[in-house]
């Protein structure tokens, strides 16, 4: 599949194994895919990026993605679920914490397995690749831009989605700032 991605999208994922390496993570996460992304310059994403004020949140999303490492990857739903049937995630993190020490969730959730030639991606990281090759087909696309990363990661549940919601950049939005009203849905057929 990597043959099919455009400079930058190679550029996006080579950045992902950076950040990985650089934290000392055993595996390449999604959250290492929106680093990279929130370090391209030039081009769509980080016009639409920008155009979303996420560039100017940076500090914000890099604050809620660590704090949802500190509850074990949880997301919201996560947590509101578990609120739902009358568990308190943060009263459990806060007391794993006070046995265990601060940060005590935190930790590679692929395991700590190094492979050759560096980390390898966690199932939910190739997910994420592989929506954004459906994406890609889904709009008649030949080539996996990082424009396709960028959505694949909003598209695709789980806490960098979430962060991304919450910051207001949704598969939906995401779209419009990339694409105008008129691209809009397109990639959908992909599912």
């Amino acid at each position: 599949m990597f043959e099919r991605f455009t400079r930058g999208a190679r550029a996006t994922v080579t950045g992902a194994v950076e950040h990985a390496e650089r934290t000392g993570a055993g595996h390449v996460t999604e959250e290492h895919l929106l680093l990279a992304l929130l370090d391209q310059e030039g081009g769509r994403v980080p016009f639409a990026l920008a155009a979303l004020g996420i560039t100017d949140r940076r500090a914000s999303v890099a604050a809620a993605l660590a704090e949802a490492r500190r509850r074990g990857g949880m997301t919201r739903a996560d947590a509101d679920a578990l609120a739902d049937i009358g568990i308190d995630l943060t009263a459990i993190v806060s007391r794993i914490e006070e046995a265990h020490g601060e940060g005590a969730l935190v930790g590679d959730r692929g395991g700590r397995r190094r492979r050759v030639g560096g980390p390898g991606f966690t199932r939910e990281a190739k997910k994420a690749l592989e929506k954004s090759l459906r994406i890609a087909l889904g709009r008649g696309d030949r080539f996996i831009g990082e424009e396709h990363l960028l959505l694949a990661l909003t598209a695709v549940p789980g806490v960098v989605a979430d962060v991304l919601a919450e910051h207001g950049a949704t598969c939906a939005t995401v779209e419009r700032a990339l694409y105008g009203e008129g691209g809009a849905g397109r990639e959908r057929k992909a599912g």
